[in-house]
Protein backbone atom coordinates (compact mmCIF):
# COMPACT_ATOMS: atom_id res chain seq x y z
CA UNK A 1 0.00 0.00 0.00
CA UNK A 2 2.80 2.42 0.89
CA UNK A 3 4.43 1.82 -2.46
CA UNK A 4 1.20 2.64 -4.29
CA UNK A 5 0.67 5.82 -2.24
CA UNK A 6 4.29 6.84 -2.88
CA UNK A 7 3.85 6.31 -6.63
CA UNK A 8 0.64 8.36 -6.66
CA UNK A 9 2.29 11.17 -4.66
CA UNK A 10 5.18 11.29 -7.17
CA UNK A 11 2.63 11.47 -9.97
CA UNK A 12 0.91 14.41 -8.25
CA UNK A 13 4.21 16.26 -7.85
CA UNK A 14 5.05 15.75 -11.52
CA UNK A 15 1.59 16.99 -12.51
CA UNK A 16 2.01 20.10 -10.33
CA UNK A 17 5.42 20.95 -11.75
CA UNK A 18 4.32 20.25 -15.32
CA UNK A 19 1.22 22.47 -15.21
CA UNK A 20 1.97 26.20 -15.66
CA UNK A 21 -1.02 27.29 -13.59
CA UNK A 22 -0.01 25.05 -10.71
CA UNK A 23 3.57 26.34 -10.77
CA UNK A 24 2.20 29.88 -10.78
CA UNK A 25 -0.01 29.17 -7.75
CA UNK A 26 2.86 27.63 -5.80
CA UNK A 27 5.53 30.26 -6.48
CA UNK A 28 4.18 33.67 -7.55
CA UNK A 29 1.33 34.50 -5.09
CA UNK A 30 3.36 33.66 -1.96
CA UNK A 31 6.28 35.84 -3.07
CA UNK A 32 4.04 38.76 -4.01
CA UNK A 33 2.00 38.62 -0.82
CA UNK A 34 5.09 38.23 1.36
CA UNK A 35 6.61 41.38 -0.14
CA UNK A 36 3.33 43.30 -0.01
CA UNK A 37 2.58 42.46 3.61
CA UNK A 38 6.19 42.71 4.70
CA UNK A 39 6.78 46.19 3.29
CA UNK A 40 3.52 47.84 2.27
CA UNK A 41 0.98 46.48 4.76
CA UNK A 42 1.90 48.31 7.95
CA UNK A 43 0.03 50.25 10.59
CA UNK A 44 3.02 52.51 11.19
CA UNK A 45 3.00 56.02 9.67
CA UNK A 46 6.12 57.46 8.05
CA UNK A 47 6.71 60.89 6.51
CA UNK A 48 3.29 62.23 7.48
CA UNK A 49 2.60 65.38 5.42
CA UNK A 50 1.57 68.24 7.69
CA UNK A 51 1.12 72.01 7.46
CA UNK A 52 2.09 74.58 10.09
CA UNK A 53 -0.05 77.56 11.07
CA UNK A 54 2.00 79.27 13.79
CA UNK A 55 0.50 82.51 15.13
CA UNK A 56 2.90 82.61 18.07
CA UNK A 57 6.08 84.71 17.84
CA UNK A 58 7.63 83.41 21.06
CA UNK A 59 10.26 80.70 21.63
CA UNK A 60 7.84 78.04 22.84
CA UNK A 61 5.84 78.06 19.60
CA UNK A 62 8.99 77.83 17.49
CA UNK A 63 10.34 74.97 19.58
CA UNK A 64 7.12 72.98 19.32
CA UNK A 65 7.02 73.41 15.54
CA UNK A 66 10.70 72.42 15.26
CA UNK A 67 9.99 69.20 17.11
CA UNK A 68 7.52 68.17 14.43
CA UNK A 69 9.65 69.31 11.48
CA UNK A 70 12.68 67.42 12.82
CA UNK A 71 10.78 64.22 13.61
CA UNK A 72 11.41 61.41 11.08
CA UNK A 73 7.71 60.46 11.05
CA UNK A 74 6.60 63.92 9.90
CA UNK A 75 7.24 65.93 6.74
CA UNK A 76 6.32 69.61 6.58
CA UNK A 77 4.67 70.44 3.25
CA UNK A 78 3.21 73.92 3.81
CA UNK A 79 3.34 77.00 6.03
CA UNK A 80 -0.02 78.74 6.44
CA UNK A 81 -0.64 82.37 7.32
CA UNK A 82 -4.43 82.56 7.78
CA UNK A 83 -7.45 80.52 8.83
CA UNK A 84 -8.77 80.49 5.27
CA UNK A 85 -5.81 78.37 4.10
CA UNK A 86 -6.51 75.49 6.52
CA UNK A 87 -9.53 73.89 4.83
CA UNK A 88 -8.09 73.83 1.26
CA UNK A 89 -4.85 72.14 2.31
CA UNK A 90 -6.78 69.37 4.10
CA UNK A 91 -9.52 68.99 1.49
CA UNK A 92 -6.95 68.53 -1.29
CA UNK A 93 -5.04 65.93 0.79
CA UNK A 94 -1.91 68.07 0.54
CA UNK A 95 -1.54 67.68 4.29
CA UNK A 96 -2.85 64.97 6.56
CA UNK A 97 -2.60 67.28 9.57
CA UNK A 98 -2.46 70.98 10.35
CA UNK A 99 -0.58 72.10 13.47
CA UNK A 100 -2.11 75.39 14.66
CA UNK A 101 -0.24 77.20 17.45
CA UNK A 102 -2.28 80.01 19.02
CA UNK A 103 -0.95 83.59 19.29
CA UNK A 104 -0.74 83.44 23.10
CA UNK A 105 1.02 80.07 23.32
CA UNK A 106 4.42 81.25 24.64
CA UNK A 107 2.86 83.87 26.93
CA UNK A 108 0.50 81.34 28.51
CA UNK A 109 3.29 78.86 29.14
CA UNK A 110 5.48 81.56 30.67
CA UNK A 111 2.61 82.42 33.02
CA UNK A 112 2.29 78.77 34.07
CA UNK A 113 -0.98 78.20 32.24
CA UNK A 114 -1.80 75.70 29.43
CA UNK A 115 -0.97 77.02 25.96
CA UNK A 116 -3.55 76.73 23.16
CA UNK A 117 -2.57 74.28 20.39
CA UNK A 118 -4.99 72.97 17.80
CA UNK A 119 -4.42 69.85 15.70
CA UNK A 120 -6.64 69.44 12.63
CA UNK A 121 -6.53 65.90 11.20
CA UNK A 122 -7.99 64.45 8.02
CA UNK A 123 -10.44 61.90 9.44
CA UNK A 124 -11.46 60.22 6.19
CA UNK A 125 -9.28 57.28 7.18
CA UNK A 126 -10.20 56.78 10.82
CA UNK A 127 -7.45 54.24 11.54
CA UNK A 128 -4.73 56.51 10.18
CA UNK A 129 -6.16 59.50 12.05
CA UNK A 130 -6.18 57.59 15.35
CA UNK A 131 -2.55 56.53 14.93
CA UNK A 132 -1.55 60.06 13.96
CA UNK A 133 -3.25 61.54 17.03
CA UNK A 134 -1.31 59.06 19.16
CA UNK A 135 1.97 60.34 17.68
CA UNK A 136 0.94 63.97 18.28
CA UNK A 137 -0.11 63.29 21.88
CA UNK A 138 3.23 61.66 22.64
CA UNK A 139 5.26 64.49 21.14
CA UNK A 140 3.28 67.25 22.86
CA UNK A 141 3.46 65.41 26.20
CA UNK A 142 7.25 65.15 25.87
CA UNK A 143 7.45 68.85 25.00
CA UNK A 144 5.34 69.82 28.02
CA UNK A 145 7.43 67.70 30.38
CA UNK A 146 10.73 69.13 29.18
CA UNK A 147 9.37 72.70 29.23
CA UNK A 148 8.28 72.33 32.85
CA UNK A 149 11.69 71.01 33.85
CA UNK A 150 13.52 73.92 32.18
CA UNK A 151 11.19 76.55 33.57
CA UNK A 152 11.40 75.18 37.11
CA UNK A 153 7.73 74.22 37.25
CA UNK A 154 6.50 71.21 39.15
CA UNK A 155 5.43 68.17 37.12
CA UNK A 156 1.96 66.77 37.39
CA UNK A 157 0.92 64.50 40.27
CA UNK A 158 1.20 61.37 38.13
CA UNK A 159 3.44 60.38 35.27
CA UNK A 160 2.55 57.59 32.86
CA UNK A 161 5.36 55.16 32.07
CA UNK A 162 4.49 52.94 29.10
CA UNK A 163 6.21 49.64 28.41
CA UNK A 164 5.09 47.37 25.58
CA UNK A 165 5.74 43.68 26.16
CA UNK A 166 6.68 41.26 23.35
CA UNK A 167 6.96 44.14 20.83
CA UNK A 168 8.88 46.97 22.55
CA UNK A 169 8.92 49.30 19.53
CA UNK A 170 5.30 48.49 18.57
CA UNK A 171 6.33 47.55 15.03
CA UNK A 172 3.30 46.37 13.10
CA UNK A 173 5.58 44.22 10.93
CA UNK A 174 6.18 41.96 13.92
CA UNK A 175 2.42 41.39 14.09
CA UNK A 176 1.71 41.00 10.37
CA UNK A 177 4.64 38.90 9.13
CA UNK A 178 4.04 35.90 11.46
CA UNK A 179 0.42 35.91 10.32
CA UNK A 180 1.63 35.58 6.74
CA UNK A 181 2.95 32.12 7.65
CA UNK A 182 -0.61 30.92 8.17
CA UNK A 183 -2.13 32.99 5.37
CA UNK A 184 0.21 31.84 2.60
CA UNK A 185 0.28 28.24 3.81
CA UNK A 186 -3.51 28.18 3.68
CA UNK A 187 -3.50 29.78 0.24
CA UNK A 188 -1.03 27.38 -1.37
CA UNK A 189 -2.27 24.12 0.16
CA UNK A 190 -5.95 24.88 -0.46
CA UNK A 191 -5.38 25.86 -4.09
CA UNK A 192 -3.07 22.93 -4.85
CA UNK A 193 -5.43 20.33 -3.39
CA UNK A 194 -8.53 22.03 -4.82
CA UNK A 195 -7.09 21.58 -8.31
CA UNK A 196 -5.88 17.99 -7.92
CA UNK A 197 -9.00 15.91 -8.66
CA UNK A 198 -10.49 18.62 -10.89
CA UNK A 199 -7.34 18.51 -13.01
CA UNK A 200 -7.74 14.74 -13.42
CA UNK A 201 -11.32 15.18 -14.63
CA UNK A 202 -10.44 18.05 -16.98
CA UNK A 203 -7.52 16.17 -18.55
CA UNK A 204 -9.51 12.94 -18.87
CA UNK A 205 -7.21 10.89 -16.62
CA UNK A 206 -9.70 10.50 -13.79
CA UNK A 207 -11.27 7.46 -15.41
CA UNK A 208 -7.84 5.82 -15.57
CA UNK A 209 -7.67 5.93 -11.77
CA UNK A 210 -10.84 3.83 -11.64
CA UNK A 211 -9.15 0.89 -13.37
CA UNK A 212 -5.99 0.99 -11.23
CA UNK A 213 -5.56 -1.20 -8.10
CA UNK A 214 -5.74 1.94 -5.92
CA UNK A 215 -8.39 2.00 -3.23
CA UNK A 216 -10.32 5.29 -2.77
CA UNK A 217 -8.58 5.93 0.55
CA UNK A 218 -5.16 5.43 -1.03
CA UNK A 219 -6.01 7.86 -3.83
CA UNK A 220 -7.11 10.44 -1.26
CA UNK A 221 -3.92 10.05 0.80
CA UNK A 222 -1.77 10.17 -2.33
CA UNK A 223 -3.38 13.44 -3.37
CA UNK A 224 -3.14 14.91 0.13
CA UNK A 225 0.52 14.02 0.68
CA UNK A 226 1.95 16.60 -1.79
CA UNK A 227 -0.09 19.28 -0.02
CA UNK A 228 1.53 18.38 3.29
CA UNK A 229 5.02 18.43 1.80
CA UNK A 230 4.44 21.73 0.00
CA UNK A 231 2.90 23.23 3.14
CA UNK A 232 5.90 22.32 5.28
CA UNK A 233 8.32 23.59 2.61
CA UNK A 234 6.32 26.81 2.15
CA UNK A 235 6.23 27.54 5.87
CA UNK A 236 9.92 26.79 6.31
CA UNK A 237 10.82 29.27 3.56
CA UNK A 238 8.53 31.96 4.96
CA UNK A 239 9.85 31.48 8.50
CA UNK A 240 13.42 31.85 7.25
CA UNK A 241 12.55 35.03 5.36
CA UNK A 242 10.63 36.43 8.34
CA UNK A 243 13.49 35.87 10.78
CA UNK A 244 16.52 36.53 8.56
CA UNK A 245 15.21 39.26 6.22
CA UNK A 246 12.46 41.04 8.18
CA UNK A 247 14.18 40.42 11.55
CA UNK A 248 11.05 39.20 13.31
CA UNK A 249 12.07 37.35 16.51
CA UNK A 250 11.30 33.66 16.87
CA UNK A 251 11.22 33.14 20.63
CA UNK A 252 9.43 29.79 20.91
CA UNK A 253 10.17 26.20 20.00
CA UNK A 254 10.22 25.45 16.27
CA UNK A 255 9.00 21.89 16.98
CA UNK A 256 5.80 23.29 18.54
CA UNK A 257 5.29 25.41 15.44
CA UNK A 258 5.53 22.36 13.17
CA UNK A 259 3.10 20.39 15.34
CA UNK A 260 0.57 23.18 14.97
CA UNK A 261 1.30 23.30 11.24
CA UNK A 262 0.55 19.59 10.86
CA UNK A 263 -2.97 19.93 12.28
CA UNK A 264 -3.51 23.14 10.35
CA UNK A 265 -2.51 21.47 7.08
CA UNK A 266 -4.81 18.54 7.80
CA UNK A 267 -7.79 20.88 8.10
CA UNK A 268 -6.92 23.08 5.10
CA UNK A 269 -6.06 20.15 2.83
CA UNK A 270 -9.35 18.51 3.81
CA UNK A 271 -11.20 21.63 2.62
CA UNK A 272 -9.21 21.63 -0.63
CA UNK A 273 -10.01 17.99 -1.31
CA UNK A 274 -13.72 18.58 -0.63
CA UNK A 275 -13.70 21.43 -3.15
CA UNK A 276 -11.79 19.32 -5.65
CA UNK A 277 -14.19 16.39 -5.26
CA UNK A 278 -17.13 18.65 -6.11
CA UNK A 279 -15.46 20.59 -8.94
CA UNK A 280 -15.60 19.32 -12.51
CA UNK A 281 -13.06 21.77 -13.99
CA UNK A 282 -10.00 23.57 -12.61
CA UNK A 283 -11.81 26.88 -12.98
CA UNK A 284 -14.52 25.64 -10.65
CA UNK A 285 -11.84 24.47 -8.25
CA UNK A 286 -10.20 27.91 -8.24
CA UNK A 287 -13.51 29.67 -7.67
CA UNK A 288 -14.41 27.29 -4.86
CA UNK A 289 -11.00 27.79 -3.22
CA UNK A 290 -11.28 31.58 -3.28
CA UNK A 291 -14.87 31.34 -2.02
CA UNK A 292 -13.41 29.63 1.04
CA UNK A 293 -10.20 31.66 1.38
CA UNK A 294 -11.67 35.17 1.52
CA UNK A 295 -14.05 34.68 4.49
CA UNK A 296 -11.49 32.42 6.16
CA UNK A 297 -8.91 35.23 6.19
CA UNK A 298 -11.46 37.89 7.19
CA UNK A 299 -12.68 35.78 10.14
CA UNK A 300 -9.25 34.71 11.35
CA UNK A 301 -8.11 37.79 13.26
CA UNK A 302 -5.31 38.36 10.76
CA UNK A 303 -5.91 42.12 10.50
CA UNK A 304 -8.87 42.88 12.79
CA UNK A 305 -9.41 41.46 16.31
CA UNK A 306 -12.05 38.77 16.62
CA UNK A 307 -13.24 40.42 19.85
CA UNK A 308 -14.39 43.43 17.82
CA UNK A 309 -16.72 41.31 15.68
CA UNK A 310 -20.42 40.80 16.46
CA UNK A 311 -21.13 37.83 18.78
CA UNK A 312 -22.79 35.74 16.06
CA UNK A 313 -19.78 36.26 13.80
CA UNK A 314 -17.40 35.30 16.59
CA UNK A 315 -19.22 31.97 16.73
CA UNK A 316 -18.50 31.44 13.04
CA UNK A 317 -14.76 31.84 13.63
CA UNK A 318 -14.77 28.72 15.82
CA UNK A 319 -14.87 26.51 12.69
CA UNK A 320 -12.05 28.45 11.00
CA UNK A 321 -8.70 26.64 11.40
CA UNK A 322 -6.73 29.78 10.49
CA UNK A 323 -8.06 31.46 13.64
CA UNK A 324 -6.31 28.90 15.86
CA UNK A 325 -3.12 28.70 13.84
CA UNK A 326 -2.60 32.48 13.95
CA UNK A 327 -2.73 32.34 17.75
CA UNK A 328 -0.13 29.57 17.68
CA UNK A 329 2.26 31.17 15.21
CA UNK A 330 2.11 34.65 16.78
CA UNK A 331 2.46 33.20 20.26
CA UNK A 332 5.54 31.19 19.26
CA UNK A 333 7.14 34.07 17.36
CA UNK A 334 6.57 36.94 19.79
CA UNK A 335 5.83 35.39 23.18
CA UNK A 336 7.72 32.11 23.08
CA UNK A 337 4.54 30.32 24.21
CA UNK A 338 5.27 26.73 25.34
CA UNK A 339 3.46 23.69 24.00
CA UNK A 340 1.19 23.07 27.01
CA UNK A 341 -0.33 26.55 26.73
CA UNK A 342 -1.22 25.95 23.07
CA UNK A 343 -3.13 22.69 23.54
CA UNK A 344 -6.36 24.67 23.60
CA UNK A 345 -5.59 25.83 20.05
CA UNK A 346 -4.34 22.45 18.79
CA UNK A 347 -7.28 20.19 19.58
CA UNK A 348 -9.87 22.32 17.72
CA UNK A 349 -7.67 22.16 14.61
CA UNK A 350 -7.31 18.41 15.05
CA UNK A 351 -11.10 18.07 15.29
CA UNK A 352 -11.67 20.31 12.25
CA UNK A 353 -9.05 18.36 10.30
CA UNK A 354 -10.65 15.02 11.15
CA UNK A 355 -14.10 16.26 10.09
CA UNK A 356 -12.76 17.78 6.87
CA UNK A 357 -10.82 14.66 5.92
CA UNK A 358 -13.83 12.43 6.65
CA UNK A 359 -16.09 14.69 4.57
CA UNK A 360 -13.55 14.77 1.73
CA UNK A 361 -13.31 10.96 1.82
CA UNK A 362 -17.12 10.64 1.71
CA UNK A 363 -17.45 13.05 -1.21
CA UNK A 364 -14.58 11.41 -3.05
CA UNK A 365 -16.07 7.93 -2.69
CA UNK A 366 -19.46 9.24 -3.76
CA UNK A 367 -18.09 10.82 -6.91
CA UNK A 368 -15.79 7.85 -7.56
CA UNK A 369 -18.63 5.35 -7.78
Amino acid sequence: MLRRIYALAIKEFLALLKDKRSRFVIIVPPLIQLLVFGYAATFDLNRIPFAVYNEDTGPAGRELVERFTAAPNFQQVAVLSSDAEVAPVVDSRTALMVLHVGPQFSRELAAGRPGPVQVIVDGRNSNTAAILLGYVSTMTADFSSEWLQRSGGSPGPARLEIRAWFNPNLESRWFLVPGIVGLLTLLVTTLVTALSVAREREQGTFDQLLVTPFRPGEILIGKALPGFILGFAEMTAIVLIATLWFRVPLRGEIATLYVGLFFFLASSIGVGLMISSLAVTQQQGLLGAFLFLVPSVMLSGFATPIANMPPWMQELTLVNPLRYFLVIVRGIFLQGTPFHLLVGQLWPMALIGAVNMAAASFLFRRRLY
